[in-house]
C-alpha cells in the first residue's frame, strides 16, 4: 500500500476528529462517486452528523482519482488515500480504517448499488440495539440470478459454518465502532468475514436490511473466481478463529482418526494371520500401515504448532478488553 497525501490537508490533530468516517473503496467508479459524495452528504448533514468521506481509490485507471480530488476543491471533508496499483477490498478498507478518525466506521461499495439514505438506520441501530457491527443484509437483491444464487448458497454454508446468525455476508455495506474495527485483522479477501472474526472476539454483531439498487454505471468487478476463494477463506476464517491458540485440537482429532483406523486394521489382520491365514496379498495391511503413518505425521504437526503457538504467545492477541473499571 502506497498513499498520496493531498498538499490542502491539514496537519494531522489540528481539528476534532469526525463523528462518522464513511469509507469508499473504488475501482474505475469516475462516473458514481460525484452522486455519491453529494448523497451521502446530504443525508449525513440532515442528521447533524459530523462526518468524513474517505474514498480509496484501488488502482482506477478511468479518472475516478481526478472526479475526487475535483471533488475535494470544493468540500473538505471528502478525502482521498490512493493506490499505486490494485491490492484489492482488504486492503483498501484496512487503509481507509488507517486514514480515518470517526469513532463510528461506515463501509460501503463506490457503484451506488448501496443506498446513502440507508446510513441514518445503521447509526441508529448501532445505538438502540447497542451493537459494536452492523452488517447490511440486500434481502431484495437487484442482481443477476447467475450471482444471487451462488451468493444464497455462499451465505447459508457460511452461517452454518461460522456459527453466525446473518443473511448476507458479502454485503460491503456495514456500521462498526471502530474499536471492533481496528481490533480485527483484515488481509487477503477477509474482509467478507470481518462480522465472523469480530464475533470471535467477543464484539457485539447485528443485521439490518437494506435497499439495493441496481448497478448504473460501469460494470461490476467480480467473477466466479470469488466463490471459491470465498470457500477457501472460509476455511482460513474457521482455522485462525478456533484453533490459531491450540493447533493440537484440529490436527489431534485428525490424526488419532486415522491413527485409530489403521491400529483396528492391524489388529484385525493380526488376528487372521495369528489363525493361519497369509497377509501377503492382502492390499488392506497396506492401508493400515498407511493410515498409522499418517495418523503419527499430523499428530506430530499438531504438536509442532503447539511449540510455535507456545513460543510466539502474546498475552494481548488472547482477549479482547471492552471496558475497564480499576
Amino acid at each position: 500500500m502506497s498513499e498520496e497525501r493531498l498538499s490542502d490537508a491539514p496537519p494531522a490533530g489540528s481539528e476534532a476528529p469526525p463523528e462518522v468516517s464513511v469509507l469508499v473503496p473504488v475501482l474505475d467508479e469516475a462516473d458514481s462517486v460525484e452522486e455519491l459524495i453529494t448523497r451521502v452528504s446530504a443525508v449525513l448533514d440532515e442528521n447533524d452528523r459530523s462526518f468524513e468521506i474517505v474514498f480509496i481509490d484501488d488502482g482506477s485507471r478511468d479518472g475516478t482519482a481526478d472526479r475526487i480530488r475535483e471533488a475535494r476543491r470544493h468540500d473538505p471533508r471528502v478525502k482521498l488515500v490512493e493506490f499505486r496499483r490494485n491490492f484489492g477490498k482488504a486492503a483498501a478498507i484496512s487503509a481507509g480504517v488507517e486514514h480515518s478518525r470517526g469513532s463510528i466506521v461506515i463501509t460501503m461499495d463506490g457503484d451506488l448499488q448501496d443506498v446513502p439514505e440507508e446510513i441514518p438506520n445503521f447509526l441508529s441501530e448501532l445505538d438502540d440495539s447497542d451493537l459494536d457491527l452492523v452488517s447490511g443484509w440486500k434481502r431484495d437483491r437487484k442482481d443477476p440470478l447467475s450471482k444471487r444464487w451462488p451468493s444464497k448458497l455462499f451465505n447459508w454454508a457460511t452461517r452454518k459454518l461460522a456459527q453466525v446468525d446473518l443473511h448476507d455476508f458479502n454485503c460491503g455495506f456495514k456500521a462498526y465502532r471502530r474499536e471492533a474495527i481496528e481490533d480485527v485483522a483484515i488481509y487477503g479477501e477477509l474482509h467478507r468475514y470481518i462480522p465472523v472474526l469480530a464475533s470471535r472476539r467477543g464484539f457485539r454483531v447485528g443485521e439490518l436490511a437494506v435497499r439495493h439498487e441496481r448497478r448504473r454505471h460501469g460494470r461490476s468487478k467480480y467473477g466466479w473466481d470469488r466463490f471459491y476463494k470465498g470457500l477457501l477463506d472460509l476455511i482460513t476464517v474457521l482455522f485462525i478463529t478456533k484453533y490459531t491458540r491450540r493447533p493440537l485440537h484440529l490436527f489431534g482429532f485428525v490424526g488419532l482418526l486415522f491413527l485409530s483406523f489403521g491400529l483396528l486394521i492391524n489388529a484385525y489382520l493380526a488376528i487372521i494371520w495369528f489363525l493361519g491365514q497369509p497377509l501377503s496379498n492382502r492390499p488392506l495391511l497396506l492401508l493400515g500401515i498407511l493410515l498409522m503413518l499418517l495418523g503419527f505425521q499430523v499428530l506430530t504437526t499438531g504438536l509442532i504448532g503447539e511449540m510455535i503457538t507456545f513460543k510466539n504467545f502474546r498475552r494481548a492477541d488472547s482477549y479482547s478488553v471492552r471496558q475497564t473499571l480499576l
